[in-house]
């Protein structure tokens, strides 16, 4: 179950089964017969090697697709809602924005967007993280991969 409150500080989303189970396994596992495969070299441990690897590298690849997936629907939900609450001389720069310049506005409350983006399209910040840390209203987000 998600905490209730969420900040800067304390935002990041950690999926237990991807970060406590699948891949500390699945990279243990490929490490483990990787070292049986040169300790004891033969096409039965090198194929076992092979297949953790495969295996392994399917589970972080599936994590890397949801994360651009999630990118990719940041980037629309707040170039929809840019659109609905800035004015229109802020409006004309949206596509100016880049993706990690979006992603990190997210978390701002419709109040202090607009003063935000201004500053970040005057280069005020120069990470996403950055303008996390500039956030003073906190609107959190639980519904992420």
């Amino acid at each position: 179950m998600p905490e209730k409150t969420q900040s800067f500080a304390k935002h990041r989303a950690w999926t237990p089964m991807f970060h406590y189970i699948a891949a500390p396994i699945t990279l243990i596992w490929f490490l483990h017969l990787a070292r049986i495969a040169i300790t004891d070299p033969s096409p039965l441990n090198g194929g076992k090697a092979v297949v953790a690897f495969a295996i392994a590298a399917g589970v972080f690849v599936s994590r890397f697709m949801v994360l651009t997936v999630q990118t990719r629907v940041i980037r629309l939900e707040m170039r929809l809602r840019l659109k609905e609450i800035l004015p229109t001389t802020l409006t004309a720069r949206i596509n100016d924005l880049t993706v990690s310049q979006l992603v990190g506005l997210r978390f701002a409350s419709d109040a202090e967007m607009p003063a935000l983006v201004e500053r970040v399209l005057k280069g005020e910040f120069a990470t996403q993280r950055d303008i996390k840390a500039a956030i003073k209203d906190w609107q959190p987000d639980f519904l992420r991969a």
